[in-house]
């Protein structure tokens, strides 16, 4: 507990339809079934691992979480827990070789993680809503409209909100790769060294793509399903609640001022958590752009009303059995 990292805990729940990462990822629910929407997939912030078991891997061993020092010290740990015996008799034969013993350890996660009741329950309110069982206020329904119209809040671009060509429940994300933009965050320890950034996909913790500059910020886009219950949003854990969050989006380029810091001569230094050389990576598509002192294309009261909508996707709505 000494030591700080530098990303927000990204959620484990909804990740069983995760596709594996691809750098290049055609959509056949997809309007255009021909067109390439680039890196997409994988699980962690920059989608570099597949598997669950290689997911669970992540934090047992990383020193800004778990900490553990080595696999063999994670086996300690779980001989010594209260079901020590019952994992003895899954491991059966393998008991006395460590490396299968630990990737049983990573695959008992990796399966817990699929039980739909614990993480992949669809029973939010707006699910309810979408089969005809509940109702939207006002204000959510508003919110809704707001949250999907491309001149407005323009989120469904990317989180999508309605079903697949299946009747697959919407999962509230494309699973794409974006650069945001968002502040840098001076409250991780990181940060303090001016040289220093996380540009996602190309580092520093995924290695392979480190060459491809036209990556460098991009982060997985994860899904809204009960973000009403984060506290730290985006990769840097920049903002705190879900309103900041809506207002970055439609202020980022009218209201600058707002989210970054100034220079010595006074002016808005956009985009401070990526080198200048990647700026140009940022998306600028609505609900961003707007020039600098345009009214946003969200005023407060749709801000709310998008919020409010945004609390009908969490889990426990009604009881999944």
């Amino acid at each position: 507990m000494r030591q700080m990292g530098f990303r927000a805990a990204p959620g484990l729940r909804y990740l069983q339809v995760v596709p594996p990462f691809t750098e290049h990822y055609f959509d056949s629910d997809g309007p255009d079934p021909s067109l390439d929407n680039g890196p997409t997939g994988g699980l962690a912030w920059d989608g570099r691992v597949d598997r669950g078991r290689d997911q669970a891997r992540i934090p047992l061993l990383s020193p800004y979480e778990m900490a553990n020092d080595s696999p063999a010290e994670v086996i300690a740990k779980v001989r010594r827990a209260p079901y020590a015996a019952e994992f003895e008799r899954a491991v059966g034969s393998s008991v006395a070789d460590a490396k299968a013993v630990f990737a049983t350890i990573l695959e008992a996660l990796e399966t817990w993680e699929q039980d739909y009741r614990e993480f992949y329950a669809y029973n939010s309110k707006y699910d309810a809503w979408l089969a005809g069982n509940a109702k939207l206020s006002d204000r959510e329904r508003r919110g809704l409209q707001l949250f999907s119209d491309p001149a407005k809040g323009d989120c469904a671009r990317c989180h999508i909100a309605t079903r697949g060509a299946n009747g697959t429940p919407p999962q509230f994300t494309d699973y794409g790769f974006i650069a945001l933009g968002v502040p840098r965050n001076y409250r991780i320890p990181a940060n303090s060294n001016q040289d220093w950034y996380d540009l996602g996909l190309c580092g520093p913790e995924r290695t392979d793509l480190r060459t491809e500059e036209k990556y460098c910020g991009q982060f997985r886009t994860p899904s809204l399903r009960n973000a009403a219950t984060r506290g730290a949003f985006f990769h840097n854990g920049v903002f705190h609640t879900l309103k900041e969050v809506v207002e970055f989006y439609v202020q980022r380029d009218t209201n600058p001022e707002k989210w970054y810091p100034r220079n010595r001569e006074g002016l808005v230094v956009k985009f401070d958590d990526l080198p200048p050389k990647y700026r140009n990576n940022v998306e600028t598509g609505a609900p961003f752009g707007g020039a600098q002192g345009a009214r946003p294309s969200l005023n407060g009261e749709e801000i709310d009303a998008v919020v409010a909508f945004l609390k009908t996707l969490t889990d426990g709505y009604y009881t999944v059995k």
